[in-house]
C-alpha cells in the first residue's frame, strides 16, 4: 500500500509505527449546520479508516471538536445563548449527520474544553523551553525559533509570512508568532490558567488532544488542504517543540476541498449545501458515490446533476444485489467467478494505490455489469450469489450500503451515543437540546422511547 504523504510530497510505503494504526482527523468548529464541505472529508476518512480496517488492520481513529472559538462565541452572543451550548446543539446535530452518512463513529470524539488541563501543561512545557513567551496573560509561539517551520507546506518563513494574513498584534515578537493562549475578555467563557484566566488558541488543542489520547508519535493525520497552513504547519511546529523534535506524524493526508459556484464552500463564505439539505434529495450512497468518484486529493465541484449521476449509478449496483444472497451460491459460471477474482484483485490495487476511490468504483461497476450478463443468460440466483455477495463486500469497504435509502443498521453506535447524550441533557434540566436530538432521530426514522425503566430507540417500520 502506498500513500501520498503532503509532508515528502510523493507516494510512499504504508508502514505504521504498529499496532493499531494511530489516525487523527481534525473535525467541525460546531457553531453551526454542517455542510456538505464537511462530508466530504468525513466520507473520505471514513473510507480510508474502512480500508485500514479490510486489509487488516486495527484502527484507534480519534476526532476533535473545536468547541471554543471566537466564531462560537460570536454566534451564541447574536443568538443570547451560552456559547457552550451552542456548541452542544450542533455537536449533537452533527453525530445526526455522520449517522445518516453511513460514516462509522470515531474510536473518541475530543471536546477542547475537555483537554485543557493537557493544554496547559504542553504550553507550559514551551515556555520552559522558550519556544513560547507569556504577555499580558496571551502566550505566543515562537516560529523563528523551529528551524523546520514551513516543512508541511514547503515554503520558508520568509514566504509564508509575505503571503500569509496573520494576526494584527505589536506586542508579539515577530508577526508569524501564533497563540497558545489567549486571556479572557469579559463575557467569554474562560479557564484559569497560570497566565490568567483565559482559553486555548486553535492550533493547541490538536497537538494536546494527539499527545494525550495517542502519544507523542501517530501515524496518519487528516484534514482538508486548507489546513495544511497555517494549522498543521503550527501543529508540527508546537508538537515536535514540545517533544524534543520527535517526529510528529509519519503520513500527513490531505483531501481537497469542495467547491459550489467555483469558490471553496465555506460558512463564512455563506455558499453551502447543507449535509442536511443534500440528504432531503439524494441517498447517503449517492453522496458517498459522488465523493467517492473524484480522487480525494483534487477539488470537487457540488451539483446537483453530479450527484444524481452518482445516485444512478448506485441505484445500478442496488439492483444486480437485489434479491440479496442468503448464503454461498453454487453453479457459478466460470467467466462470472473469474470476473468476480479480477474485481477484487483491481479494487485492491487500486485502494492500494493512495485510495484511488474512481477506480475502485469501476471495479463494481464492471462486475455489476457480468452479473447481469449472467442474469440474462439464465444463469439462476444461486449462480450469481458470490458475484452479488463481492459486491457487497468491496461497496462496504467504501461504505456504501446498497441498501434502500433509510437509517442504516450500522448507525446503530451512533444513534447510542446520541440517545445517551439526549439522557444527560434531560439530567441536566436541557430539554430543549434533549427535544431536538430526539426530533433529529424520529427524522432519521429513529422512534425513541422514555420509560420508567429506561430510554429505549427502535427502528420506525
Amino acid at each position: 500500500m502506498r500513500i501520498f504523504n503532503t509532508l515528502t510530497g510523493q507516494k510512499e510505503e504504508f508502514v505504521p509505527y504498529g499496532d493499531p494504526v494511530k489516525m487523527y482527523v481534525c473535525g467541525i468548529t460546531p457553531y453551526s449546520e454542517a455542510h456538505v464541505g464537511h462530508a466530504m472529508s468525513a466520507i473520505v476518512f471514513d473510507t480510508i479508516r474502512r480500508y485500514l480496517e479490510f486489509r487488516g488492520y486495527r484502527v484507534r481513529y480519534i476526532q476533535n471538536f473545536t468547541d471554543i472559538d471566537d466564531k462560537i462565541i460570536d454566534r451564541a452572543r447574536r443568538l443570547g445563548v451560552p456559547a457552550l451550548d451552542l456548541a452542544e446543539r450542533y455537536i449533537g446535530e452533527f453525530y445526526v449527520d455522520m449517522a445518516a452518512l453511513n460514516v462509522k463513529p470515531a474510536t473518541a470524539y475530543v471536546r477542547a474544553t475537555s483537554e485543557i488541563d493537557e493544554i496547559i501543561r504542553l504550553i507550559e512545557t514551551l515556555i520552559q523551553k522558550e519556544m513560547a513567551y507569556v504577555i499580558d496573560g496571551d502566550v505566543y509561539f515562537r516560529v523563528t525559533r523551529d528551524p523546520d517551520y514551513g516543512k508541511l507546506s514547503h515554503r520558508s518563513l520568509d514566504e509564508l509570512e509575505a503571503g500569509a494574513r496573520v494576526e494584527v498584534d505589536p506586542r508579539k515578537e515577530t508577526p508569524m508568532d501564533f497563540a497558545l493562549w489567549k486571556s479572557a475578555k469579559p463575557g467569554e467563557p474562560s479557564w484559569p490558567s497560570p497566565w490568567g484566566p483565559g482559553r486555548p488558541g486553535w492550533h493547541i488543542e490538536c497537538s494536546a488532544i494527539v499527545l494525550d489520547q495517542l502519544g507523542p508519535q501517530i501515524d496518519i493525520h487528516g484534514g482538508g488542504a486548507d489546513l495544511i497552513f497555517p494549522h498543521h504547519e503550527n501543529e508540527i511546529a508546537q508538537s515536535e517543540a514540545a517533544t524534543g523534535r520527535v517526529p510528529f506524524v509519519k503520513y500527513w493526508i490531505h483531501n481537497g476541498l469542495l467547491q459550489l459556484g467555483g469558490e471553496k464552500m465555506s460558512k463564512s463564505l455563506g455558499n453551502l449545501v447543507t449535509i442536511r439539505e443534500a440528504l432531503s434529495q439524494f441517498s447517503a450512497d449517492g453522496l458517498r458515490a459522488f465523493v467517492l468518484t473524484s480522487h480525494y486529493r483534487r477539488p470537487l465541484t457540488y451539483t446537483d446533476e453530479g450527484v444524481a449521476a452518482a445516485e444512478r449509478g448506485v441505484a445500478r449496483l442496488r439492483a444486480v444485489v437485489t434479491p440479496r444472497p442468503s448464503g454461498p451460491g453454487a453453479n457459478e459460471p466460470a467467466f462470472l467467478a473469474e470476473a468476480r477474482e479480477q474485481a477484487t484483485q483491481r479494487f485492491i490495487a487500486a485502494m492500494d494505490d493512495d485510495f484511488n476511490t474512481p477506480a475502485a468504483l469501476s471495479e463494481l461497476y464492471d462486475l455489476a455489469r457480468e452479473i447481469n450478463r449472467a442474469r440474462e443468460d439464465g444463469v439462476p440466483l444461486e449462480g450469481i450469489a458470490s458475484a452479488q455477495q463481492t459486491i457487497l463486500t468491496l461497496a462496504g469497504v467504501l461504505g456504501l450500503t446498497l441498501a434502500e435509502p433509510r437509517p442504516s443498521v450500522e448507525a446503530r453506535p451512533f444513534i447510542d451515543l446520541l440517545v445517551s447524550v439526549r439522557q444527560e441533557l434531560r439530567a441536566a434540566k436541557q430539554y430543549a437540546l434533549a427535544d431536538r436530538i430526539r426530533d433529529d432521530l424520529e427524522r432519521l426514522g429513529v422512534v425513541v422511547e422514555d420509560r420508567p425503566g429506561g430510554t429505549t430507540w427502535r427502528m420506525a417500520r
